[in-house]
């Protein structure tokens, strides 16, 4: 095989490594002190001991939850085959109670091969769900409920979560609450009656210290020793990755792009690989120093210097009072171009709120072009944006 060939099939391995989060976490999970082994520990007991459980995953997003549940869960289902159950909710699509119940009587119907009813109501689905769980439970079956972004269901009157902790205070039932979500302070939002029932269990992910990152990093690089590429250059490959990584320009270059962000997603992000040379086969500092300010970009900010910089040039007169400028940000509310992101900051003025566009950039640019006293300014700005 040659150089580049081996090259690029090396370019692709890596490349479906950083997408594999499962992958990604596995070095971190050898401990019996990390978050693998603690989970693990939970929901194992709660199979073998045919016991109840409830736990929060708690941190900040990318930080490894649901990745590391993902790699705790595929372990369970080769040990345990027959004595598991996942159902998955979340609650940007489920924190309605109606269809969070509707959601689990259908998975439990495709589960246990049962005919599920889309006209059943509330109630039918809420004493299936209390049904199936005694059934499971005097099956030696555990059901796992995981619910991402946990803290929309502790929304509202959190009928779910009470109905689903009351329901594993029976003992027939044999189940597992797993709630997910970035925000720390999640079971404080819990009514004083769920609370109650809540076995108040929480790991927390924190992002990575600086051994766990260098770690990391040589476990997603290095390549295998026993694939199809040829064992010389692999052994070379890893030999320089190795040198690489204990260089401290390399540390510093890592560190400072990890500064905004020390989260592991943000790690899988920096796509250095992709400036590999593929004629030497390896991969060098210079490859993250490219990749480095690419990906440090802000094109917010980058628009509006442009803008800046083309106004200054053109000398036009086109500045403009405070309350001016608040005006016409009402008027494009009101006709509805723009809208705020969301709901909250309702105690913050209006220029702080952040904002999206209801338009498209082609229909911007066609509007701009037919009216007749819009800004040279604007209209070269556009121009360059297309």
């Amino acid at each position: 095989m040659g150089r580049e060939k081996a090259a690029k099939e090396a370019l692709n391995l890596l490349r479906g490594r950083l997408c594999d989060p499962t992958f990604v976490f596995k070095p971190l999970s050898d401990s019996p002190e990390s978050n693998y082994s603690k989970l693990k520990f939970i929901i194992s007991s709660s199979v073998t001991e045919a016991c109840n459980n409830s736990i929060l995953l708690l941190g900040p997003r990318g930080s490894g939850k649901i990745a590391v549940l993902e790699l705790v869960l595929k372990d369970l289902f080769l040990e345990y085959p027959d004595m598991i159950s996942v159902i998955r909710l979340s609650g940007l699509l489920h924190s309605d109670d109606n269809c969070a119940f509707k959601e689990i009587a259908r998975q439990l119907c495709v589960e246990h091969d049962l005919l599920f009813s889309k006209m059943a109501s509330f109630d039918d689905n809420s004493q299936f769900m209390i049904a199936m769980l005694r059934e499971c439970g005097l099956a030696h079956k555990t059901v796992i409920f995981v619910l991402d972004e946990f803290d929309l269901f502790a929304q509202g009157k959190q009928r779910l979560l009470y109905s689903l902790l009351d329901a594993m205070q029976s003992i027939t039932s044999q189940a597992v609450v797993i709630g997910v979500s970035c925000r720390l302070d999640a079971d404080q939002l819990l009514e004083k009656r769920v609370r109650s029932r809540f076995s108040h269990r929480k790991l927390m992910f924190l992002p990575p210290s600086k051994e766990d990152l260098q770690r990391l990093l040589g476990h997603i690089l290095s390549l295998p020793l026993d694939s199809t590429l040829p064992r010389d250059y692999a052994v070379e490959f890893n030999a320089k990755l190795q040198n690489m990584l204990a260089d401290e320009k390399f540390k510093q270059t890592i560190y400072t792009y990890m500064d905004s962000d020390a989260t592991v997603n943000h790690l899988l992000r920096f796509r250095a690989v992709s400036y590999m040379d593929l004629g030497s086969g390896f991969l060098a500092l210079e490859n993250f120093k490219t990749a480095l300010p690419n990906i440090q970009r802000q094109p917010k900010l980058e628009c509006i210097t442009e803008y800046k910089s083309i106004h200054d040039t053109f000398q036009t007169s086109d500045y403009y009072a405070r309350n001016v400028c608040l005006r016409a940000f009402e008027h494009l509310q009101q006709r509805e171009l723009i809208s705020f992101t969301d709901n909250r900051g309702h105690n913050q003025s209006v220029e702080f709120r952040p904002v999206k566009l209801l338009i498209s950039s082609y229909e911007l640019q066609k509007g701009l072009k037919s009216y007749r006293s819009c800004p040279v300014i604007l209209l070269k700005l556009m121009d360059r944006e297309a």
